[in-house]
This record gives C-alpha cells, sequence and structure tokens, in this order.
C-alpha cells in the first residue's frame, strides 16, 4: 500500500507541475504579447483593416481613373472628328 501512496503522491507531483508549467506558458505568452503590442504601438504601422481600407479605396480609384480615361480618349475622338469636318468647311468655303 505504500507503493500505491508513492505513486500516487509522485502523480499528484507530475500534474501539479504540469499545471504550474502551463501557467508559466500563459504568463510568458501574456508577457511577450504585450511587450510587442507596446513595441508596435512605437513604429508606424498600420493594422490589416486599415490596410484592407485603402486597399479597396485605391482599387476603386484605379476603375473610377480607367472609366475617366476611356471618357477623355472618347471626348478627344469626338473634338478631332469635329475639327476635322470644321478644317475641311474652312477649306470648301475659301475656294
Amino acid at each position: 500500500m505504500s507503493q500505491n501512496k508513492v505513486f500516487e503522491d509522485f502523480a499528484r507531483l507530475m500534474t501539479d507541475a504540469t499545471e504550474v508549467a502551463q501557467g508559466v506558458r500563459r504568463e510568458a505568452e501574456t508577457a511577450m504579447k504585450s511587450q510587442f503590442e507596446r513595441w508596435l504601438s512605437t513604429m508606424d504601422v498600420v493594422t490589416r483593416e486599415e490596410f484592407e481600407t485603402i486597399k479597396q479605396i485605391a482599387m476603386k480609384l484605379c476603375d473610377e481613373n480607367e472609366k475617366l480615361g476611356k471618357r477623355v480618349a472618347d471626348l478627344e475622338a469626338k473634338l478631332a472628328t469635329k475639327g476635322k469636318a470644321a478644317a475641311k468647311e474652312s477649306a470648301e468655303a475659301t475656294k
């Protein structure tokens, strides 16, 4: 029976040691996370949400810029056509 008591005490000791080790690990993780967050706060970095928001805005602006570029090209083509027609009329009027 004393051998069972020794095994029980040893098992209890190992369980307690495991719980202590897990507690130390959690404390270390918390301390490291806190230190890392303090370090990041001193740097000029953006959050993932800010990055994604700016990315969406940039994509929208690129699309709008592309549409405006096409619109400008169409308007320039119309002006060129009107300019040619006006030049032709002017040339015919001088004849």
